[in-house]
């Protein structure tokens, strides 16, 4: 059966409201703010939400699955996530993650320094993983539709200039693989969804940012982690998020069909490195059935 990820969101939701009259300093001192309370006004959806918050719109929608994305209703609260853990990679450069669809830059001491929503291959055109280069970068680029594409839109022109109706939107950096491209986009609804015949797109101004920040020869690692776990302070944080394949599903209809999560239990005693601290094993079910993306945490 379908799981409807409404009792993690409702658990989310009683935090907030907790939240609401705790102690700020000590909330602030003791335990990260993992999401905020977005509340709906005027004709917002969850896809205007998202990028408002520098949000894809699946990793938006997996936190809320039972709003209603386009017509979400004046008041609604949404859950919008604001922390995301790191990948587990030792890379330095650019990280994409398929699994969170998220986009990080690491600098040069092992830590994330940005963070961006991205838009990734479709199913039947899905982004590979692997270990590349930034090759060229290049402004106002020209689009020249390679033949994979032409073989199913054949109406194209031989190439499209820069402008509104370019695809790979104002900045593009070429990878060094054949044909895969980080870009811009001249249609930011697809953030955060598999929408692309395998490019990594992201929004007009997260495109621009990153454009300024890459080198060329820069490494770009590609990671499908769908479980990551990471220390903040003394305590143990898990963010397990939905695998493509439910990604589809939740993009389409708010829930998806339960999947198996391999090794979870070896991995946290694993990332426990002898710390002496217990583990909330209900807080790791109740992630692993929900596969929200919003980081838990369940040291005890």
């Amino acid at each position: 059966m379908p799981i409807a990820i409404s009792r993690l969101r409702a658990f989310l939701l009683f935090c907030a409201a907790l939240a609401s009259w705790s102690a700020p300093a000590s909330r602030a001192l003791d335990e990260p703010a993992t999401f905020v309370i977005h509340r709906v006004s005027g004709d917002e959806t969850l896809m205007s939400i998202a990028r408002a918050h520098g949000l894809g719109f699946v990793e938006l929608r997996a936190a809320n699955a039972q709003i209603d994305p386009w017509l979400p209703g004046a008041g609604s609260e949404i859950v919008v996530p604001t922390l995301h853990l790191a990948p587990s990679t030792d890379a330095d450069g650019i990280v994409i993650n398929l699994a969170d669809q998220r986009l990080y830059l690491f600098d040069g001491a092992g830590s994330p320094v940005r963070s961006f929503p991205v838009g990734i291959g479709r199913a039947g055109c899905e982004t590979p993983t692997g270990t590349t280069r930034v090759v060229r970068k290049r402004r106002n680029p020209t689009w020249v539709p390679p033949a994979s594409i032409r073989s199913v839109r054949p109406e194209l022109p031989a190439a499209i200039p820069p402008g509104p109706n370019n695809p790979l939107g104002a900045y593009a950096l070429t990878l060094g693989w054949d044909g895969y491209v980080i870009h811009g986009t001249n249609r930011p609804e697809g953030i955060g969804r598999r929408v692309s015949h395998g490019c990594l797109r992201l929004y007009p101004e997260d495109i621009e940012r990153l454009f300024g920040l890459v080198r060329v020869g820069a490494k770009v690692a590609i990671v499908d982690q769908e479980v990551k776990l990471d220390w903040i302070g003394d305590d143990l944080y898990l963010e397990i998020h939905p695998s493509q394949r439910q990604a589809d599903q939740i993009e389409v209809g708010g829930t998806f069909e339960p999947e198996p999560l391999a090794g979870l239990h070896k991995a946290i005693e694993h990332s426990l490195q002898d710390r002496g601290l217990g583990i909330d094993w209900d807080a790791v079910k109740n992630a692993a059935d929900q596969r929200s993306g919003v980081p838990l945490r369940i040291s005890r």
